[in-house]
């Protein structure tokens, strides 16, 4: 049984700024995710903020220039911290605001910080230059970068009293995380391929004859790219239903917050099959008066009365 979020215990002042410094980093680095977590209250926000520059700063680690070892030293530093923060072991005078703030968002909601341990294996497998042959083998990646971070925001928004097959919360959580980062690949198919970098599975890749990458603005000679897009498109709205099923099980601020941060993807996903070559362009966004009105519709409640409804249904 998933438990219900417990009350904030009493915020000292190095604790607020260590919130207001993770808060910073998320309004600079994230936008699409600020832009969810501002429909929640104050003291999950704050946790959702520290969650997220914990986050950050791994992925930093793992996209920046330093040699291949260094990186992996950084790694298993920031694991050590982990360490630290789960055992309780940072003070509030601490001199890293974000072990601050993570510590104390720890304290107050049930965070499985475990989650956090999965992101530094995922992004290890970046380090690693990883490259996946098949679905099956792209969801260990994604459920280490995505799914465990949906799986840590559970921790925060925790679940409704007496919700329906809460016990699959965490799963439903960990596929939209897995429908977020699916969407992330497509979306930055030609930046990844210039770093470098190719997650989509190969035998996909193969199946359309673009296994030649995406160096340029446009496919591969010869190749069916628009049909890719077409295939992980589908996929990807496959995971996003199943992953909505957890949005009934929430609080109304909490599902209005993952409706909305989820609601912006699925549109993005919208812009990508209406134009798969936009993506090998530059990156496909949303303007802000679209992500406002997927905001207004999260607050309204109407993604989680649809999935409820269609859930009734099929019991039906």
């Amino acid at each position: 049984m998933i438990r219900t979020v417990e009350s904030e215990p009493h915020a000292s002042p190095p604790v607020l700024a260590a919130y207001s410094y993770c808060e910073a980093v998320t309004g600079r680095q994230a936008r699409n995710f600020a832009y969810g977590i501002r429909l929640l209250p104050t003291s999950q926000r704050r946790a959702m903020s520290a969650l997220y520059a914990f986050s950050r700063r791994v992925d930093d680690i793992g996209d920046g220039a330093l040699a291949h070892d260094v990186k992996v030293a950084r790694m298993e530093e920031t694991r050590a911290l982990l360490t630290r923060i789960r055992e309780g072991e940072v003070d509030e005078d601490d001199i890293d605001p974000v072990a601050v703030a993570l510590t104390h968002a720890a304290g107050a909601f049930p965070i499985p910080l475990g989650g956090l341990d999965e992101l530094i294996d995922g992004v290890l497998m970046d380090v690693r230059g990883e490259t996946y042959e098949t679905w099956d083998d792209l969801k260990v990646y994604c459920r280490c970068v995505a799914g465990a971070i949906g799986r840590l925001s559970l921790g925060v928004f925790g679940t409704e009293p007496g919700a329906r097959g809460v016990d699959r919360a965490p799963e439903y959580a960990d596929t939209l995380g897995l429908a977020l980062q699916l969407t992330n690949i497509l979306r930055d198919v030609r930046e990844d391929a210039v770093g470098g970098r190719t997650y989509l599975p190969a035998d996909d890749l193969a199946k359309f004859g673009c296994s030649a990458g995406f160096s340029g603005p446009r496919p591969p000679e010869g190749s069916d790219f628009a049909g890719l897009v077409h295939f992980e498109v589908r996929r990807a709205r496959a995971l996003f239903a199943e992953g909505y099923r957890l949005l009934p099980m929430l609080d109304r601020r909490s599902g209005a917050c993952v409706a909305a941060m989820a609601g912006i993807y699925r549109r993005l996903l919208d812009r990508i099959e209406r134009d798969p070559e936009a993506v090998l362009r530059g990156r496909v966004s949303l303007p802000g008066r679209e992500k406002a009105y997927v905001a207004v519709r999260g607050l309204s409640g109407l993604d989680a009365r649809h999935v409820t409804r269609r859930a009734v249904r099929r019991r039906a």
